[in-house]
């Protein structure tokens, strides 16, 4: 495996900011991991890059113990932070090759890196000249330089229109061919566009790890619904099909039925029995944005 995490954990003061965790992946495999503000991703990311140290478990790269042997480990690693970092006031080839001298590599050839992200129109330019997009396919090349075969990319589409979307999508989907990507987001969309697996941390524990192909099988719909008069949790539980069941004020309620079948017809059939009136109704296939609420939302 590229990437193995073995119960994991990490406290800041009193709190855990990660609590054993443990996940792997392999070369070829798009990562989308997932979580809200605070939930313990970017201290996942850092700890897999060697910038803080885990008070408990094991983390390794290649095979390579991160916290034994950082360096050795961060050479197979390319990472794209957030705030992607950049010297605007060199030239794009200028700083590619200052970042080719800082991992001591004498054999790249800078233009096929400019290539390979699609740069070379821009490769005469300043940085500060370039566009957002241009700018995130910068730091693409800086994090590919060395060949990594681990790429660590942290909100790599935030703030791009949506042309420059597209583009930066069909790059990491490339550069996930031959590479183990662990992609950071909290845009669900781009996960479903480009990765093929799906991670969800919440409160420092991870509660789903599953192929996205899995999750688009769900045959789950959650429909809510409005009466005009107060009714049992007891009487909806007799309604086929239905998983789950939460009032959200007064007459609304939101329900969740597994089966192919669409279950409106049985709602109105429902309210027909019981002489009562519909006055809201909304239907919606279980995605991966409705999943990751009913994941990550307080109780």
């Amino acid at each position: 495996m590229s990437i193995q995490l073995n119960s994991v954990t990490k406290i800041y003061g009193n709190q855990k900011a990660i609590n054993t965790i443990s996940f792997s992946a392999k070369k070829g495999e798009i990562v989308g991991f997932l979580g809200p503000n605070g939930a313990g991703k970017s201290t996942t990311m850092k700890i897999l890059t060697g910038f803080i140290k885990p008070n408990e478990g094991t983390v390794l790269v290649d095979d390579i113990n991160v916290v034994n042997n950082p360096i050795d480990a961060q050479k197979r690693i390319g990472y794209l932070p957030e705030h992607n970092p950049l010297y605007t006031d060199m030239y794009v080839k200028e700083y590619l090759q200052f970042h080719a001298d800082i991992h001591n590599i004498k054999t790249i050839n800078i233009n096929d890196v400019i290539s390979k992200v699609g740069l070379g129109k821009e490769a005469h330019k300043k940085i500060n000249q370039l566009s957002k997009g241009y700018r995130q396919r910068v730091g693409l090349a800086a994090a590919i330089l060395h060949d990594p075969s681990i790429l660590i990319l942290d909100e790599p589409t935030t703030g791009l229109d949506p042309n420059q979307l597209v583009e930066i999508r069909n790059l990491i989907k490339d550069l996930g061919k031959n590479k183990t990507v662990l992609f950071s987001t909290h845009i669900m969309q781009e996960v479903e566009a480009v990765c093929n697996r799906v991670i969800i941390i919440n409160n420092g524990e991870i509660v789903i790890d599953k192929q996205l192909n899995e999750l688009k099988e769900n045959n789950e719909q959650i429909i809510t619904i409005a009466f005009d008069y107060k009714i049992e949790e007891q009487f909806l539980q007799r309604l086929p099909n239905v998983t789950n069941i939460k009032n959200n004020f007064d007459n609304s309620w939101t329900l969740t039925f597994t089966s192919e079948e669409d279950m409106r017809p049985k709602l109105f059939d429902f309210a027909q029995e019981h002489e009562l009136k519909i006055l809201e109704l909304n239907s919606e296939n279980k995605n991966l944005e409705s999943l990751f609420r009913e994941l990550t939302s307080s109780k």
